[in-house]
């Protein structure tokens, strides 16, 4: 195998759907193609909207479909003691500080942190925020092309762990990948506008930064991206084969004329075109995961 790594990493608030499947399919493709591995992860720090059981059945999904991980599969909620560590590394750092502002307090800053708390410190539990300075992150993006962000226009000081004790996504995303030994991140483009925070934070701590290449959105009938948590049909694991040729269809690659997973998996990596991806327009949304909480 190569040195190539890469991974999958839904949210258990329901059942995996066609945008779910195109996300776990291109990450296999681009893993499988490489002669590298596919690694398995399970976000599940928003507890609030967590399905039971739908981890479980995301992964005997991905199974149907041909798709299982190279190695253990990780479970955020395992791995509290990790995600405090990186925390008080950027405190001891100086990049954290803590922070009582709600959305109420930013709104005359529209919804841009102004780089210091504005509330009055109180008795409740603060959120911890990192501190973006003058930060200015560029990428290239294997699908989207060359990409730049000034954090501070663009989201000002971010939350890296939460008022309610909860390590927040961008912060437990990179800390996963770097202990997964990642080295292509390949998602959805709703995750587009994350990665400059997520490199931020990888230099800040001294971590590995990973190749990224961001994936054409599935939208539903009124434009927006599909969702678990909006009851967006879940494609069938008894019959996966119709799911798996329109997800091909949605990242541009040629279907084969094949009548088994394997079969057309195979063949689908024989023929894998990283050029064949449509560029997505989709950057511009915003995830669940990026709201300041």
């Amino acid at each position: 195998m190569s040195g190539y790594r890469g991974r999958f990493a839904p949210s258990p608030t329901g059942r995996l759907h066609l945008g779910s499947l195109v996300a776990a399919l291109g990450s296999w493709l681009f893993a499988r193609a490489a002669g590298g591995q596919w690694l398995l992860r399970i976000e599940d720090l928003d507890h609030d909207r967590e399905v039971p059981g739908a981890a479980q059945d995301i992964l005997a999904t991905l199974a149907a479909f041909g798709m299982q991980s190279d190695g253990p599969v990780i479970v955020q909620s395992e791995r509290i003691e990790r995600y405090a560590a990186a925390l008080r590394e950027l405190q001891d750092g100086g990049h954290a500080y803590a922070c009582w502002c709600s959305r109420s307090d930013l709104e005359p800053h529209a919804g841009i942190h102004p780089a210091t708390c504005v509330a009055t410190p109180t008795a409740r539990t603060p959120a911890w925020r990192l501190r973006v300075g003058g930060a200015v992150i560029g990428f290239d993006d294997a699908i989207c092309g060359a990409q730049r962000q000034d954090l501070a226009r663009a989201v000002g000081d971010f939350v890296v762990w939460r008022a309610d004790g909860v390590c927040a996504y961008q912060l437990a995303v990179i800390v996963d990948d770097a202990a997964q030994g990642i080295t292509d991140v390949v998602r959805g483009a709703d995750l587009l506008d994350s990665t400059p925070r997520q490199i931020l934070l990888q230099q800040m701590l001294g971590l590995p930064r990973p190749r990224h290449a961001h994936l054409p959105l599935v939208l539903d009938a009124q434009g927006g991206k599909l969702g678990k948590q909006d009851a967006a049909c879940p494609v069938d694991a008894g019959d996966p084969l119709p799911a798996l040729r329109a997800a091909l269809r949605h990242l541009g690659q040629i279907v084969p004329p094949a009548d088994s997973v394997d079969a057309l998996l195979e063949q689908a990596v024989r023929g894998f075109d990283i050029h064949r991806i449509p560029a997505s327009s989709a950057g511009d949304h915003v995830a669940a995961h990026n709201a300041s909480r």
